[in-house]
């Protein structure tokens, strides 16, 4: 009995009921595991779901403010190691801060599973990774040794800086998966910059165009197409060439698994061309 009132005490101890999130997608992670209602603030950007849009803000991603983070007496606050010098005035100021990745594949994974703990949705987590892990395993060997380039960004020139995926981010552990590789294969990590003559030299198989909020922008899909249809690339020849417009594209949370569906649609048909 006297265990019992201890594990209780212990579990109450460690209630988080007010979060701040600060990037979109620890955001829509907290929602994914039925704990939106926990989230006191977020970030300017972390507009999904629609309920995120209503939640106080509290900045940039960037450019997060001390003053409005502290006015939300928040339990803790959730945040990328971008805001490490943040986290630390945080805590001096006995507010409790976990800083998470979201680099990687396994980072993500990790970090639902370690938002689940934190919250108590061990139960959630476990059954958005196992959602992820099937996406995942969809993708494998459709098509292989296929070189492929994620191009991130709207370039309706390609006489500009071209921002593609490169290592250390999760684009290119879901490529290396599927049983392909990574067009870019220096050992640059992140969005590297690129310019035309780059991309010739890369000469991939595919090419997938991440552009989110296109529509926004007034643009449709040929407007991001055509340009690359005039280089000598390979994934041009057989226009393997695929715009990706929805508002998931880059953001690193559980609607990755929206994003692995779409790769497989890409993979299929690209193996018929």
């Amino acid at each position: 009995m006297r265990y019992l009132f201890l594990l209780l005490f212990t579990i109450n101890l460690f209630s988080y009921d007010r979060v701040v999130a600060l990037s979109p997608a620890i955001n829509e992670i907290i929602y994914a595991l039925d704990d939106g209602k926990k989230i006191v603030g977020n970030t300017t950007f972390c507009n999904y779901p629609k309920d995120a849009k209503q939640k106080p803000k509290v900045g940039g991603y960037f450019t997060p403010s001390l003053e409005k983070i502290i006015s939300l007496k928040p339990d803790i606050v959730i945040m990328q190691s971008s805001s490490v010098k943040l986290a630390q005035k945080l805590n001096k100021l006995g507010i409790t801060t976990k800083i998470v990745k979201l680099n990687k594949l396994n980072d993500i994974k990790n970090t639902i599973r370690d938002i689940g703990n934190i919250l108590d949705k061990n139960k959630q987590a476990k059954i958005i990774l196992g959602n992820l892990e099937s996406k995942l395993l969809n993708t494998k060997n459709i098509i292989k040794n296929k070189k492929i380039l994620i191009v991130i960004g709207h370039n309706l020139k390609l006489d500009k800086r071209i921002f593609v995926a490169g290592k250390n981010l999760y684009f290119d552990d879901i490529i290396n998966f599927s049983g392909n590789t990574n067009a870019f294969q220096n050992k640059k990590v992140g969005q590297p910059i690129l310019n035309m003559e780059n991309i010739i030299a890369l000469n991939p198989d595919i090419v997938i165009l991440l552009a989110p909020y296109m529509q926004q922008k007034g643009l449709k899909k040929n407007d991001l197409i055509n340009p690359w249809l005039s280089l000598p690339i390979h994934a041009s020849q057989t226009k393997a060439i695929y715009v990706l417009s929805e508002d998931y594209a880059g953001i690193s949370s559980h609607r990755l698994s929206l994003f692995l569906d779409d790769f497989k649609e890409y993979l299929l048909d690209a193996k018929t061309r």
